[in-house]
C-alpha cells in the first residue's frame, strides 16, 4: 500500500490510506503501467521518423574522402603505336577529399550541391607530385518524369505524425478502459466476498438462535439442519470468494505495476452522472478529434502515391546533370589554387524501354485498381464507423436510468432481507424464505455492479472514440513536448 500512497501523493490525489477509487487507479495506470510505456515508445518511434523527414528537407553538410591509398604493384600499359601491352612498376600514394553542401528540392525532385574538391597523387618512382583542385563546384541534378519521393513525403510524413499523436491519446483511453474492466472485476469479487462473509456471520447467529428454539420446542429439527447446511454452504462460498478476490486483486495491481496492495480496498464509483449525449455532437467530435479521418486520408495518399510511382516508372526517363566551377592541376599544393580554369559540364541521359511485355502497364492498372478499392473501402468504412458510433451513443444513453433502477432494486432487496431475517428470528418464516431473500439480495448487488461497469466502460469507449471528456466538456490533450523530454 505504500507504493499506492506514494503514487497517489505524487499525482496530488486525496484518498483514504486503504481505499482506491477508479480515477486513482486510472491515473496510476496511465503513469506506471506497461501499456503506458509501450504507447510512449510507439509514439517516440513515429516522432523520430518525423524528425528525420524534417531533417531531410534541410541542407546537409558532408565530408567524403579517400586517404593514404598506397599502391605498389605492376600495372598494364598499351603502346598506342603497335598495340603491344607491357607491365610497368607503379609506386604511388593518392589522397582525395570532398566537402559538400547538398540540398534536395522537394518541388522538382532535383538536388543542388556546392562542393570543394582536392586530389593529390605522389608517384615515388618518378619523384613527382600532382595536385588537382576544384575549389568551388556547383552542380545540379534534375530527373524528369521520375517519381518525386520527397514531394510525397511532405504529404504523408506530417499526417503520420498527427496520427501518432491521436493514437497515443487513444492508447491512454484504452488503458482507462482496461483499468475499468479490471477494477470492476475486483469490485464484483469484493462484493461477493463481503456478502458471503456477512452471510456466514448471519447464519452463525441464526443457527445459535435456532438451536435454542429447538430446545424450547418452537422449531423443528429439520429447520435447524437446514440452517446448519446453509451455514456450511456460506462458509464454503466465503472461502471460494476470498480466493477469487485475491486473484482479481492480483490482476488489477499487476497491471498497475503495484506490488504492495494487501490493505487496499476499492471504492465503487456509485455516482453516475445523469447525462444524455447528443448523437450529432458525438459524431462531430469523433470526426474532428479522432484519427479516423486522418487514417482514411492516409490510406488514400498511400494508394495515390503507389499509382504516381507506377506511372513515373514507365516510358522515357530523362535526367539532366550540370555543373559549373573552377579547376586547376599543378605539381604543388599552392599552385593548384592559382590561376584557376573554368569548369562547365552539362548533359542529358535518357532511358527508354522498347518492349517490356506490358509490365509497366500492368503495374499502373494494378495501382489504379488499388486506389479505386481504397476509395470504396473508405466510403463503406466511414458509414460503418458513423453507424457504430450512433449505436454506442444510443446504448449509453440508456445506462444512467438502468443504474438508478438497479440501485433502487438493491435497496429494496436489502430492506426485504432485513425484514425476512427479523421474521425468521421470531419464527414467522422458514429457512427457505430466508435463503430466497438472501439470493435476491446477492443478485441485486451483482446486477448493480455489472450495470455500473457497463456505464463506465461505455462512457470511456465514447471518450476514446471522440478524445473528448463529456463530463468536464473539454478535449483530451497531452503535453507532447513534455512527453518527448520524459525519460
Amino acid at each position: 500500500m505504500r507504493k499506492i500512497l506514494s503514487l497517489v501523493m505524487l499525482f496530488g490525489l486525496t484518498v483514504n490510506a486503504q481505499q482506491l477509487t477508479l480515477q486513482n487507479a486510472i491515473t496510476i495506470a496511465q503513469e506506471n503501467s506497461y501499456d503506458t510505456q509501450l504507447a510512449k515508445f510507439a509514439f517516440m518511434s513515429k516522432y523520430w521518423a518525423y524528425r528525420s523527414f524534417l531533417a531531410d528537407l534541410r541542407p546537409s553538410v558532408n565530408l567524403n574522402g579517400s586517404v593514404a591509398n598506397f599502391d605498389h604493384s605492376l600495372v598494364s600499359v598499351r603502346n598506342y603505336d603497335d598495340g603491344q601491352v607491357s607491365y610497368v612498376n607503379n609506386n604511388s600514394l593518392s589522397n582525395s577529399l570532398t566537402l559538400s553542401v547538398d540540398q534536395k528540392i522537394a518541388a522538382t525532385g532535383g538536388t543542388v550541391s556546392l562542393q570543394s574538391y582536392l586530389y593529390s597523387l605522389n608517384q615515388f618512382s618518378y619523384d613527382e607530385a600532382t595536385f588537382n583542385s576544384q575549389p568551388i563546384r556547383l552542380s545540379y541534378t534534375q530527373p524528369f518524369k521520375a517519381f518525386n519521393t520527397l514531394k510525397w513525403d511532405k504529404k504523408t510524413a506530417p499526417l503520420e505524425y498527427q496520427i501518432a499523436q491521436k493514437n497515443y491519446l487513444a492508447s491512454m483511453q484504452q488503458i482507462t478502459i482496461q483499468v475499468t474492466t479490471l477494477f470492476f472485476d475486483v469490485l464484483a469479487a469484493q462484493s461477493d466476498y463481503k456478502q458471503s462473509a456477512a452471510t456466514v456471520k448471519d447464519r452463525e447467529q441464526l443457527f445459535e438462535i435456532a438451536k435454542k428454539r429447538l430446545d424450547l420446542g418452537t422449531t423443528t429439527k429439520s429447520e435447524v439442519l437446514q440452517l446448519e447446511l446453509s451455514l456450511l454452504n456460506a462458509r464454503v462460498a466465503e472461502s471460494k470468494n476470498k480466493l477469487a478476490l485475491d486473484d482479481k486483486m492480483y490482476q488489477l495491481f499487476s497491471y498497475l505495476r503495484v506490488s504492495d496492495y494487501s490493505q487496499a480496498e476499492l471504492v465503487p464509483p456509485y455516482h453516475v452522472p445523469d447525462m444524455l449525449l447528443n448523437v450529432e455532437d458525438v459524431l462531430r467530435k469523433a470526426i474532428s478529434n479522432s484519427s479516423h479521418t486522418l487514417e482514411q486520408k492516409q490510406e488514400m495518399l498511400k494508394a495515390e502515391r503507389a499509382l504516381a510511382q507506377a506511372k513515373a516508372g514507365r516510358g522515357l526517363q530523362l535526367t539532366l546533370r550540370g555543373e559549373v566551377g573552377f579547376t586547376k592541376t599543378a605539381h604543388s599544393f599552392g599552385r593548384a589554387y592559382q590561376r584557376l580554369n573554368d569548369n562547365e559540364i552539362v548533359g542529358l541521359t535518357l532511358s527508354l524501354p522498347i518492349f517490356d511485355w506490358g509490365v509497366s502497364k500492368g503495374k499502373v492498372r494494378m495501382a489504379q485498381a488499388e486506389l479505386d478499392l481504397a476509395k470504396t473501402k473508405n466510403e463503406q468504412g466511414h458509414l460503418d464507423y458513423m453507424q457504430e458510433l450512433r449505436r454506442k451513443v444510443m446504448m449509453f444513453n440508456t445506462q444512467p436510468a438502468q443504474c438508478r433502477d438497479a440501485l433502487r432494486a438493491q435497496e429494496i432487496a436489502e430492506e426485504r432481507y432485513g425484514i425476512t431475517k427479523k421474521r425468521f428470528e421470531t419464527g414467522a418464516v422458514s429457512v427457505t424464505e430466508l435463503n430466497t431473500a438472501q439470493q435476491e439480495l446477492e443478485s441485486a448487488k451483482t446486477q448493480y455492479i455489472a450495470l455500473l461497469q457497463t456505464f463506465w466502460t461505455d462512457y470511456f469507449s465514447l471518450q476514446k472514440a471522440t478524445l473528448y471528456d463529456w463530463i468536464n466538456r473539454s478535449d483530451i490533450h497531452v503535453d507532447f513536448d513534455k512527453l518527448r523530454n520524459t525519460k
